[in-house]
């Protein structure tokens, strides 16, 4: 009995071809998956900076009460408050993330000198101005300390993402950053802080 010439067969190089395709198809859908998650974390990233970047808004515009109440009084350490203007201009002149993260690293510092100073002038720290600022600048550096640590845990996250491999591979055809800048502690923040009364008059 004779196959019937009406059956077709299949042909040979069907199946490779299937096989390949399936392999494509895959792959396709493997860097589809990781990009993806490069924009996913890349956009919360964004997310999280434009947070800190309101919250540290907030606290430069109360600089100029904090200086007209600082300045009010008589004698004050100048200087140390001349640090703080100075770094909150660089906040405002500032362009890239990493200027931004310097110029608040300065303030952090140039705050804490100004706050430890005021201790010394009991009648500053006794108007109703300066307690109603500080308890707003309290609560700003709550809420900085809440959305730099968001920041940082969302940041670590993406620059560990697009150094690993297969995604760097994707991060580097697609053109995503290398690399997100980190909050970290400024240097000698874990030392006391030293002022100088030597120049009062």
């Amino acid at each position: 009995m004779t196959p019937s010439t009406s059956q077709k067969t299949t042909p040979a190089w069907l199946a490779p071809v299937g096989i390949v395709v399936g392999i494509l198809i895959l792959l396709g859908l493997w860097c589809m998956s990781g990009y993806n998650t490069l924009v996913t974390l890349d956009e919360q990233g964004n997310q999280a900076w434009s947070n800190i970047e309101v919250q540290y808004q907030r606290r430069f515009d109360l600089i100029p009460n904090i200086e007209k109440t600082v300045e009010a009084s008589a004698n004050f350490e100048k200087s140390t408050l001349t640090d703080v203007v100075h770094a909150r201009n660089a906040w405002a002149q500032a362009q890239t993330p990493d200027q931004k993260i310097a110029a608040a690293n300065s303030l952090d510092s140039g705050l804490s000198r100004l706050l430890v100073t005021v201790e010394a002038y009991p009648q500053l720290q006794s108007t109703q101005a300066f307690r109603d600022l500080n308890t707003e600048l309290e609560g700003t550096e709550n809420r900085i300390s809440y959305a730099r640590t968001s920041y940082n845990a969302i940041a670590t996250q993406y620059n560990a993402t697009v150094r690993s491999f297969p995604k760097n591979i994707i991060a580097n055809v697609a053109g995503f950053s290398a690399h997100k800048e980190l909050f970290t502690a400024v240097a000698g923040s874990d030392q006391p802080v030293q002022v100088d009364f030597s120049n009062l008059k």
